[in-house]
């Protein structure tokens, strides 16, 4: 009866026949094995850059256009044991960790970066037994960038660290050929950029197609075969949690002239620091909606350059009292759950502010990533009228009042 309590089933009857495998497999499926499917995989990806600064379109030392690149990727992720109540939940989900190195033809003034990253995916469309739809998102860093520089790399405004964030979504056939073998092919979709935390940040973006092949070191062949009885699954308990959570980061901002004239790059980088606190109704094992308050300290808000003449380079950056730095505002929550990560998006308006800077809509794209039950990491980005780059926002949150089943850990 333990046993069964743990996947929160109950069983009517047995599955007919006396096959040893299908029993083992049925008990497997009601009690949510602790094992896990070991995954190596290796994957090629060619690539189209897209044009979206002068830098690819040709101005560059070379006269050169930037449109394609490549990348290779080494991967280990886990799967949860196919057929248990987890593993029905969250459509085959796997998580892991990934190498990748690229090349975009210009190692001189671009660099051939590599990134570490963290990944998951699942299946979105079952078509047979044997072939799906799947997804995947990627997030790391990528490193060996060779950023802007005035005197040896004036023209590359595209990149300017040699440090970046990775960010990637795949959608693609997954098709089992064998217990050991998996192969994979579709397109993926890929962005560079620093957050804004380094000036310039037009960031670099790609679009290509991906294959790769993908070896499973303990599958069993008999787990890949349907269930003759399919145990229903836990009923959810839908509830309200509240995740509290506290940020920071820094970030660099092109400052505008007092007489709005055009605006320059300051040389400081900026602290920002704020909060959320978000009640969000639990609708289901996998998704989460709700309403957010959000708190703001931008030490960059506000600020205006004075330009002394028209001949000097010398200016002074204007920085008005905190409490026209600070905001507050509301946004709509949604948020996509998954084992071990959680990936969000919001809206929203400042309510209470000074104006300038702080007047507007905002847009936030969230990774929580779990430390335990009701603890996590923070991971969100912050834009501001669906178009220019806010602040990074790094931190750690607590959530309150969390009855989601116990048994995704098992």
């Amino acid at each position: 009866m333990a046993a069964f309590l743990l996947c929160g089933v109950t069983f009517a009857r047995m599955p007919e026949g006396d096959d040893p495998d299908s029993l083992s497999v049925y008990v497997k499926s009601m009690i949510g094995s602790h094992g896990v499917i070991h995954r190596i995989a290796a994957e090629t990806h060619p690539s189209y850059v897209f044009p979206t600064h002068t830098f690819l379109k040709g101005q560059n030392p070379y006269r050169k256009l930037i449109r394609g690149g490549h990348s290779a990727h080494l991967k280990y992720s886990f799967q949860f044991q196919h057929n248990t109540c987890i593993d029905r939940i969250y459509g085959g989900a796997y998580q892991g960790v990934g190498l990748a190195f690229f090349s975009f033809g210009e190692k001189k003034y671009l660099g051939d970066p590599m990134a570490i990253y963290l990944f998951q995916g699942a299946r979105m469309a079952r078509f047979s037994s044997h072939l799906s739809l799947n997804y995947e998102w990627n997030f790391g860093l990528s490193f060996g960038w060779k950023p802007f520089d005035y005197e040896k790399n004036y023209d590359n405004r595209v990149i300017g660290s040699k440090v970046n964030a990775y960010m990637g979504t795949d959608f693609y056939l997954n098709w089992i050929v064998s217990p050991d073998i998996d192969l994979n092919a579709g397109i993926t979709l890929n962005h560079f950029s620093n957050g804004n935390t380094k000036f310039p940040n037009a960031g670099l973006n790609t679009m290509g197609f991906k294959v790769g092949v993908v070896y499973n070191i303990n599958r069993q062949e008999n787990t890949l075969k349907p269930l003759a009885f399919q145990p229903s699954l836990p009923e959810f308990p839908k509830h309200i949690s509240y995740d509290v959570v506290l940020f920071g980061s820094w970030r660099r901002k092109g400052i505008m002239y007092e007489n709005g004239s055009g605006a320059v790059a300051s040389p400081d980088a900026y602290t920002v620091f704020g909060f959320n606190f978000t009640p969000m109704y639990n609708l289901g094992y996998r998704f989460r909606v709700g309403v957010s308050a959000d708190g703001v300290y931008d030490r960059s808000a506000n600020i205006v350059a004075q330009d002394h003449s028209s001949t000097s380079s010398y200016r002074d950056f204007r920085v008005p009292p905190a409490s026209k730095q600070m905001a507050l505002g509301f946004s709509g929550r949604a948020e996509y759950v998954m084992p071990y990560f959680t990936v969000g998006v919001g809206i929203g308006a400042n309510v209470l502010h000074a104006g300038g800077d702080l007047k507007g809509l905002y847009q936030v794209l969230t990774l929580k990533t779990e430390i335990t039950r009701n603890t996590f990491i923070h991971i969100g980005y912050n834009l501001q009228n669906f178009e220019d780059p806010n602040y990074l926002m790094l931190g750690f949150g607590i959530r309150l009042n969390n009855k989601y089943p116990n048994f995704r850990r098992r």
